[in-house]
């Protein structure tokens, strides 16, 4: 009887912003610098009746994306992030126009800055950071994710979103406001109020047949 292969841990870095919108609409950008596929960003999408949308760059990323949360869309979209200094500019093509501003870190940002980075990316320091996460922030930082996988966020860095517009296929959702109800992708929300947290992703997923090469699963259509 052949023994079960161990699973395999996957690190996204980058940023995760996570913002509410007067329409109702909550959005969810991960804008990653490394990544197994490279450098990319994605945009998640709750509206006001719970629709869930997920914006990806390629197919590999949208079926990767998609057997990891939960969605009842997934489109093929150029996802585009541009940085310029607190500034954030976010298109998917014709679908979204997002943009919005970063304020100064307060006390949650400059303790997680403290951490050492090795010890802050990594998912055992997530026993100590999910209670004071879910009390404090609305959020989570480890937990059962989709397709047998596991996912655990390192936070770094954490930074208020102090202003912020999107236009979502040609409808404007209104000004910056809490990420309320919560968004529901996965095992736990983006922090109430908006913020931009800088962060390492680790998923861990069953290992494919064919060693180094994953396999990836989902609803993307």
């Amino acid at each position: 009887m052949r023994r079960a292969r161990p699973p395999v841990r996957l690190r996204f870095d980058g940023w995760i912003a996570g913002i509410g919108t007067t329409s109702g609409t909550r959005l969810v950008l991960g804008h990653w610098a490394r990544s197994p596929f490279g450098s990319f960003g994605d945009v998640m999408v709750e509206r006001p009746d719970g629709h869930r949308l997920l914006l990806a760059p390629t197919r590999r990323t949208a079926d990767f994306i998609a057997g990891t949360y939960v969605f009842d869309e997934a489109r093929v979209a150029p996802v585009r992030v541009r940085v310029t200094g607190d500034y954030w500019t976010v298109t998917a093509g014709p679908l979204l126009d997002l943009r919005f501003t970063v304020g100064r870190r307060g006390p949650a940002g400059l303790l997680l800055r403290a951490v050492p980075g090795v010890l802050a990316g990594s998912p055992g320091w997530t026993r100590v950071t999910d209670l004071p996460a879910r009390l404090l922030l609305g959020a989570r930082t480890r937990g059962t994710a989709g397709g047998g996988r596991q996912e655990w966020y390192g936070a770094h860095d954490l930074r208020r979103i102090t202003a912020a517009t999107a236009v979502l296929e040609g409808r404007d959702l209104g000004a910056l406001t809490p990420v309320r109800p919560p968004v529901r992708f996965g095992f736990g929300s983006t922090p109430r109020r908006p913020c931009l947290v800088r962060v390492t992703t680790t998923v861990s997923t069953p290992r494919p047949p064919n060693p180094g090469t994953p396999r990836v699963r989902g609803r993307a259509r």
